[in-house]
């Protein structure tokens, strides 16, 4: 059986920012990443995705975003091209076509089982497999009757199969809003959630929503741990989507009472016919490997923690959860703060062994 220091599992933004961390500290990483690639769930995104924040604000430790206006918002494609160059100027072990299946606790540490067969003796682990592979799917009354078009947005890629059909998008963050109103420029869209769309600008005061969210401290501010539930974060706004729902493309709606086959029920009875209902209402921790080490989760599947240290499980850390220490946790921006925090963390914890 092969000996590593630290087994990462996960070879997107958060792993990567890992590896970094962790050659920081003298620790060598062995990262495990499923897929062909080393950019995580981005080559996967929807075709016109593009950053939430501009690029001088979108970087990993050590490599800067490169190339064009600093000031602009990278596209899906410029992103996977970072982290592929990123991957490749990073002196670490990648492993990519690698799934975990498991991970156990073992002799020295912990058993990491590959899908396609061997093991690992790592003396840590860090999860940073991320949520793109756990796409969340509301419990929606009769959903599973409709019998037209149903996508979560994980499976979504562009509006050209959905021209000049009814679509019902269900959400109310950026990405909900973001393809709602792309798919209005060809087709009749509703927006349908439980609350109405909150927006924030992306200039106040002539800057950038990020400058302020950086000179406030509201992006780094260690609140992830003082909350029970990841709040909904407002949709970031340069006033096309507010006009576009000002403008009814889309219209928005409270989120429908029932489906039956073709159709979809609104709260006030109406039956109708709808070809497409598109599901942009997140994503929950993709950790398929960790039910089988006890105290990992909790009942629900959810990682117990305490700012990435898993609280049960000495040696074991997550890295990329949403609020996991605070706003920018689970971004290109915030990562690489938590991924050096739980370096620090994991360096302790070896030294001590």
């Amino acid at each position: 059986m092969e000996h590593v220091d630290v087994a990462v599992i996960g070879g997107g933004q958060s792993g990567l920012a890992t590896a970094h961390a962790l050659l920081r500290h003298s620790v060598t990483p062995v990262v495990l990443e499923a897929s062909g690639q080393a950019a995580g769930s981005w080559p996967r995104y929807y075709d016109s995705l593009t950053l939430f924040s501009p690029a001088w604000y979108s970087a990993l430790p050590g490599m800067p975003f490169p190339g064009g206006d600093p000031d602009r918002y990278p596209h899906r494609d410029e992103v996977v091209a970072y982290l592929s160059a990123y991957a490749a100027h990073l002196d670490a072990d990648i492993r990519t076509g690698h799934r975990v299946a498991a991970v156990r606790r073992g002799d020295g540490g912990f058993e990491v089982e590959l899908a396609g067969g061997g093991l690992l003796a790592a003396r840590a682990v860090v999860a940073a497999s991320g949520t793109f592979g756990r796409p969340h799917r509301p419990a929606l009354p009769g959903l599973e009757t409709f019998t037209g078009t149903l996508l979560h947005a994980a499976e979504y890629r562009s509006p050209e199969p959905f021209a000049g059909q009814r679509v019902v998008v269900v959400g109310a963050g950026n990405s909900a809003v973001q393809i709602a109103a792309e798919l209005a420029k060809d087709a009749r869209v509703t927006l349908a959630s439980r609350a109405p769309v909150k927006f924030i600008r992306q200039q106040i005061a002539g800057r950038e929503l990020h400058f302020w969210l950086q000179r406030t401290g509201l992006d780094t501010a260690p609140l992830g741990g003082l909350l029970r539930e990841p709040p909904t974060q407002p949709v970031i706004d340069d006033g096309r989507y507010r006009a576009a729902l000002a403008q009814g493309a889309p219209d928005r709606r409270p989120v429908f009472t029932g489906a039956e086959e073709t159709k979809v029920v609104w709260a006030d009875g109406t039956r109708e016919e709808v070809d497409g209902i598109v599901l942009a209402t997140g994503y929950r921790p993709d950790l398929p490997y960790l039910p089988g080490l006890d105290g990992a989760l909790d009942a629900a599947g959810r990682p117990r923690h305490r700012g990435g240290a898993a609280r049960a499980v000495p040696g074991l850390a997550f890295v990329g959860l949403e609020w996991q220490r605070s706003l920018s946790s689970n971004s290109l921006r915030g990562v690489g703060r938590d991924a050096a925090h739980i370096a620090r963390h994991l360096a302790a914890h070896l030294r001590r062994r």
